[in-house]
């Protein structure tokens, strides 16, 4: 039977995409378990930790906050949960997005109001759009 390869920190931080610090920083906040050690100290790491670091970098990529990923990871590991749990913390996030979406809508909304209102002429003293942010208005 071969022995899994154990990986230095630099190549594991090629393989998930990421800086060696971020690793460091993982593995302070408890997404990455603390790796073994050699006698001189150095890290290594398995394949297993490039899994970790994918599955960080892809919710991530979906929105999640570390602490969120940390409470994903979490569930992952205890007994009894199941994917209904995982789905509410997803449709949570889903809220949150749609959130975010209404928001950015307003201030498009806003902005697209100013830019209509300013005609691109003139001095800067009589700009509509910082008229407007001067004055907290949105015109």
């Amino acid at each position: 039977m071969r022995n899994p390869e154990l990986l230095t920190i630099g190549k594991v931080a090629d393989r998930g995409g990421v800086r060696v610090q971020t690793i460091r920083y993982y593995e302070r906040r408890g997404l990455l378990p603390k790796p073994a050690r050699t006698a001189s100290g150095y890290r290594k790491y398995s394949d297993e930790a490039i899994r970790r670091l994918r599955f960080i970098r892809q919710a991530q990529a979906l929105g999640f906050s570390l602490g969120e990923i940390e409470e994903l990871l979490s569930l992952r590991m205890q007994p009894g949960t199941t994917c209904g749990d995982i789905r509410k913390r997803a449709r949570q996030k889903i809220a949150t997005v749609n959130d975010k979406i209404e928001e950015l809508q307003r201030i498009k909304d806003a902005l697209d109001k100013l830019a209509t209102a300013c005609k691109g002429q003139g001095p800067t003293s009589e700009c509509p759009i910082l008229e407007a942010l001067e004055s907290g208005g949105d015109q």
